[in-house]
């Protein structure tokens, strides 16, 4: 069989890696990819948003199944295009996507489904958000209706914090124009839930847990991810169940009876909070870096659970392997605000450890910075605290002047509680 890979971060070289995997995978294309995915598949220069020329490709080419990895993809109706032309794509719909390319669309499927999420108010305009936002207790949770890269969620702990958001999301337009999601404020520890999902055919994978702060301890601005750990000591497989039970199926059944089934994978956000467990947002693909550290564990044919879904079967059921998995992201200095690309990265394929390429190219046979998150290094043990040394030993043989990482990744999963001082989300 022959895939072709849409994207070209860490995520989409985890999906490279375990579609290499399987015995039947002869062939995998990748595009755009980087350079650490050209050493496992034929990277292809197309942008994940160039529907007509990744169409044009699989077709000439012969692809027995499209996976896709960026939301950005999704958004572009690029399932929509392959399905038209009777080509089998692993991903939702444009229409199913909503559920992450609208936090409104995704706020009111919700409560017309009696889905657990935290209130909210949607506002256009300026003055009636901020003035809204004056009137309730801080802090303020304040998300972008659309995609921002993981960056479009403010946790507002100030008026005058909250009021530069509101300015940056609607005077400013710095993610595009649109609305802004005024959110109730919910404290607890977070925990990303994927399953693979086929109309109203859910599958769970393992649990893992994503850490968006920039800086040791949760502090500093959010980001794409800065490292993830599975598996999760602290959500009970009671509660991973009821997750599974009274969000993700249901959730599922939702987009089915509103018209637009979902198929793919479908990434739940959640919070265990006082009150229970609830949703912080959903994604419509695999979590980033979250799939850095779930797919390694998989010892089910990950062609086979993809090619399932894109036909409309059940993937099921999968078998994990009974290790730790965790991954540490090294990331350019500046990050995730403005940083310098082109740094010289060395002993990236030296380190005894799983190493996906985020954001790297190569110049003049140099491996160089290309991005603002750059690898990610896995480490893997029996337990937890094994998988974070290896990772950490690891992460500390790769050598660039241009790229810093955090130190406590999995600190929460391994009983460090106090790191949590106000919740982590995308």
């Amino acid at each position: 069989m022959k895939v072709l890979v849409i994207g070209g971060g860490g995520r989409c070289h985890a999906i490279v890696d375990a579609l290499g995997r399987s015995p039947r995978v002869t062939k995998i294309w990748c595009a755009p990819g980087n350079a650490g995915i050209a050493r496992q598949a034929e990277c292809v220069p197309l942008r994940d948003t160039d529907v007509e020329g990744l169409l044009a490709f699989a077709r000439r080419e012969g692809a027995d199944l499209t996976v896709v990895g960026p939301e950005s993809a999704l958004a572009a109706g690029i399932v929509d295009a392959f399905r038209a032309a009777g080509l089998r794509i692993f991903g939702p719909t444009q229409a199913a996507a909503r559920i992450e390319t609208s936090k409104r669309f995704a706020k009111e499927l919700m409560l017309r489904y009696a889905v657990p999420t935290a209130a909210y108010r949607v506002f256009s305009d300026y003055g009636e958000a901020a003035d809204y936002v004056r009137s309730q207790p801080l802090p303020a949770v304040l998300k972008y209706d659309g995609l921002a890269a993981g960056k479009g969620v403010v946790i507002a702990r100030t008026p005058g914090e909250a009021d530069a958001a509101l300015r940056d999301m609607l005077l400013d337009d710095r993610f595009g124009h649109g609305q802004v999601v005024v959110e109730e404020f919910m404290e607890g520890p977070e925990f990303s839930l994927m399953c693979f999902v086929a109309g109203r055919r859910v599958v769970p994978m393992a649990l893992a847990q994503d850490h968006k702060r920039a800086y040791d301890g949760n502090r500093g601005p959010n980001t794409g991810g800065m490292g993830a750990c599975s598996p999760l000591p602290f959500i009970t497989p009671e509660e991973e169940r009821w997750a599974v039970e009274h969000v993700m199926q249901p959730v599922a059944d939702a987009l089915a009876d509103e018209g637009c089934p979902f198929t793919g994978v479908l990434y739940g956000g959640l919070m265990r909070t006082r009150d229970g467990i609830r949703v912080v947002e959903f994604n419509a693909r695999f979590g980033d870096p979250e799939t850095e550290v779930v797919l390694p564990r998989l010892e089910s044919d990950f062609f086979e659970a993809c090619m399932a879904v894109a036909e409309g079967r059940e993937p099921g059921p999968l078998r994990w392997r009974d290790e730790a998995t965790l991954g540490i992201v090294l990331a350019s200095e500046g990050y995730p605000g403005p940083c310098e690309k082109g740094a010289e990265i060395r002993g990236a394929e030296d380190t005894g450890a799983l190493v996906y390429h985020m954001g790297t190219a190569l110049r003049d046979g140099r491996l160089v910075t290309a991005g603002g998150r750059v690898l990610i290094v896995v480490g893997r043990g029996a337990t937890l605290a094994e998988a974070r040394d290896r990772a950490l030993e690891a992460a500390g043989r790769i050598g660039c002047d241009r790229l810093f990482y955090r130190r406590d990744i999995g600190a929460q999963a391994l009983g460090g509680k106090k790191l949590l001082p106000l919740r982590e989300t995308d």
